[in-house]
């Protein structure tokens, strides 16, 4: 065998390994953790909820009474989880939806990975044109993501559900809500503390008592959590209300 048959047929092994790699990193990204039907049920069936699906985004807004609460055209554009289904974040942004008339965009991560995700904040800021004061925010590795499209022009605030910067945002002239869980066994108490120096010294930091990692969606169980004490509805409420000096009246 020659030298460059060698060659050849190292050089095509080499691509069989790369294309089966490829091939296996699609599956395990697209093996997300689905968004729990009953809850998901609850916002769709919602009168104060319009729900819109685009190609990239999730848009929860505000209609009848929630949606003459729209004074201020505020919207949140939120980045879910690693692997986790966009739809499994209604319900919890819901509140927001129905108390203070919040429009909310939940985006679709490209391969379900936030930081992946390339596009720009005006992306799925276009879904919903009549909002003119943003927040972005996300949730465990969408929060890190948020963390970096926090610097946009039209970014006001920034809000954490079990997440933190890794972006230096300390000088940053935005508004910024933390929001953990007592329980969280992933984005734990001690690394949102120790987090906390990236964040401006204004930042407001919420803990829920009772709440883990996967209080802050409707996905079910999430490996290497904390137990949750507290119900899906309670963690609703208590979010929302968390955000009402953000978002109320």
């Amino acid at each position: 065998m020659t030298r460059w048959r060698r060659f050849r047929r190292v050089l095509a092994a080499l691509g069989v390994v790369v294309v089966l790699a490829l091939v296996a990193f699609g599956v395990w990204a697209n093996m997300v953790m689905q968004g729990e039907r009953t809850a998901s049920i609850a916002v769709w069936t919602d009168p104060a909820v319009s729900v819109t699906s685009t190609d990239h985004s999730v848009v929860l807004a505000p209609t009848g009474e929630a949606s003459a609460k729209k004074d201020q055209h505020r919207g949140l554009v939120f980045v879910p989880g690693a692997k986790v289904d966009p739809y499994a974040y209604m319900y919890k942004l819901s509140g927001l939806v129905d108390e203070y008339g919040v429009t909310v965009v939940i985006t679709k991560p490209t391969l379900n990975l936030a930081l992946l995700d390339t596009r720009p904040l005006a992306t799925f800021e276009a879904d919903a044109p009549d909002v003119d004061s943003w927040f972005v925010g996300g949730h465990s590795l969408g929060g890190v993501r948020a963390c970096m499209l926090a610097d946009s022009p039209s970014v006001d605030g920034l809000i954490l559900f079990g997440s933190f910067c890794a972006t230096d945002l300390s000088d940053a002239a935005i508004e910024v809500v933390s929001i953990t869980g007592s329980d969280d066994g992933l984005s734990t108490p001690t690394k949102i503390t120790d987090a906390a120096a990236e964040l401006p010294t204004s930042a407001t930091f919420v803990e829920i008592a009772g709440a883990n990692h996967a209080s802050f969606g409707d996905y079910g169980i999430q490996p290497g959590d904390g137990t949750a004490t507290i119900s899906s509805e309670d963690a609703r409420d208590q979010i929302t209300a968390a955000l009402a000096g953000t978002f109320g009246p």
